[in-house]
């Protein structure tokens, strides 16, 4: 559903393959540069420091990497491609980047614990992804 729409961020890293787990777990092995960190960190208006720490990572690390022109090594890779993918689908579903970070920062079923909690790791963001296949489709959540 998702992957014929357009948005700033389905422009912006549209060279690389996200329309499937393994198409990202293919791109995440082969190496992702620095860039694609930063660009997206600039793209969805989020410190580097967050994205970093989000990624498990720290942003003297990411600095590092990007000074001796290092690949991230696939797990940070795979981390960042599924984030990217889930801003894209949030981007689609809600219309723009900032829509779906005030919704990130809303909690989940009526509980304190913020949809943003969940990005921190694979499975969580793969948890928000298809939470919002579900709202997508109509239902509420």
């Amino acid at each position: 559903m998702f992957s014929k729409m357009k948005g700033n961020l389905s422009d912006k890293f549209n060279d690389i393959d996200m329309t499937s787990n393994f198409a990202i777990v293919k791109s995440a092995r082969k190496g992702l540069t620095t860039k694609v960190f930063y660009d997206f960190a600039d793209a969805i208006k989020m410190p580097e420091k967050n994205l970093a720490s989000i990624i498990n990572l720290s942003s003297r690390t990411i600095s590092n990497y990007k000074d001796a022109q290092k690949k991230l090594e696939p797990l940070y890779g795979e981390h960042l491609l599924k984030l990217i993918a889930l801003f894209r689908k949030g981007e689609m579903l809600f219309g723009n980047v900032d829509e779906f970070n005030y919704w990130l920062q809303k909690p989940l079923w009526n509980s304190e614990e913020k949809a943003s909690a969940w990005l921190t790791t694979n499975g969580g963001v793969d948890f928000l992804s298809d939470e919002l296949d579900k709202m997508a489709q109509g239902y509420p959540v």
